[in-house]
């Protein structure tokens, strides 16, 4: 199958535009054919069974079906020039994997993939039959996804690790601007989870396939991740990794939103973190609870800078 060929008419994510990518159509996400991408770079600020010792082989894509009004990389999803990115043919993309397999990356971790869904799997088809790639793949996304796409990724993707931004369809449409977040969000993280399972690692500790779910905790229980975790527990297992994220900066334009314009607190934190603890999560891990110093943002990037990140300036 030629995956390409879904481009023609673009329903790969849940806004089904239908824009014919390779005759220069643009749908919402304004994404045509070739594969845009920010920056590629071993990353040690992912969750410990990704970054592991040695890094992450995070490559950062331009664009996203998303809007967040608090997105913390709103300078390669929102607001950038279209010379910002690199635009790579599937063979580049490929190449570009391979390369951060020869560094040492434990895994290639595609950041916003879901726009770019054929083309990964072509650079997978590529690297796979040559046998030039042998680490694991993590489709790391913001959740907003098609079931019917995710069904697709099956076989080529090891390690999925989306987010469950919001347990509300009205709180994501008026903060990400999308429709029906959580039936789509549910519906592919039940895919996602029959596809590879609960994490698995070896004796390092490095994930080498499983779902790993992101939820991040947003002020005034905006993104209702109680309702997430009761639907990972009912829905899918607690054997799933959960990662309860305290790192909300209200970045970009949350501060036109006074619900948004402030840190989390730590009776909202605690109060999370305590839920999962009830519900007998044992898998994951638990953002340590950071009200200020300077280090809080040493994992924030900054896609105008040569380093993306401070701690790598730092180190």
């Amino acid at each position: 199958m030629d995956y390409l060929n879904l481009l023609k008419s673009c329903v790969l994510c849940p806004h089904k535009c239908k824009a014919n990518r390779l005759a220069g159509e643009k749908g919402i996400c304004k994404a045509l054919s070739s594969v845009e991408i920010s920056s590629a770079m071993p990353h040690h600020g992912e969750e410990p069974p990704i970054s592991g010792s040695k890094g992450s082989g995070t490559i950062f894509f331009g664009r996203c079906n998303m809007n967040c009004i608090y997105c913390q990389n709103f300078q390669i999803s929102q607001e950038f020039m279209e010379n910002d990115f690199k635009k790579a043919s599937i063979e580049e993309l490929a190449e570009i994997m391979k390369g951060l397999q020869k560094l040492g990356c434990h895994n290639v971790n595609f950041v916003s993939p879901t726009i770019w869904i054929p083309q990964i799997i072509e650079a997978i088809k590529i690297t796979r039959g040559a046998k030039e790639m042998t680490i694991p793949a993590v489709f790391n996304s913001g959740g907003y996804e098609n079931p019917a796409a995710i069904k697709l990724l099956k076989g080529f993707i090891e390690i999925y690790m989306p987010d469950i931004r919001y347990g509300n369809n009205d709180n994501a449409y008026k903060y990400s601007g999308v429709k029906n977040y959580v039936e789509n969000n549910r519906k592919s993280l039940i895919e996602m989870y029959s596809q590879v399972g609960g994490l698995e690692t070896d004796k390092k500790g490095i994930a080498t396939r499983g779902l790993m779910i992101r939820l991040l905790i947003l002020p005034n229980n905006i993104s209702n991740v109680k309702k997430s975790l009761d639907f990972i527990k009912n829905e899918l297992s607690t054997d799933v990794y959960i990662s309860i994220m305290a790192q909300y900066r209200p970045l970009h334009k949350a501060q036109c939103f006074p619900e948004l314009s402030r840190k989390i607190n730590y009776d909202e934190y605690s109060n999370i973190i305590n839920y999962a603890e009830k519900l007998g999560f044992y898998k994951g891990a638990i953002q340590e609870f950071e009200n200020s110093g300077p280090e809080e943002d040493l994992f924030i990037p900054d896609f105008n800078e040569k380093e993306v990140f401070r701690y790598k300036k730092n180190s």
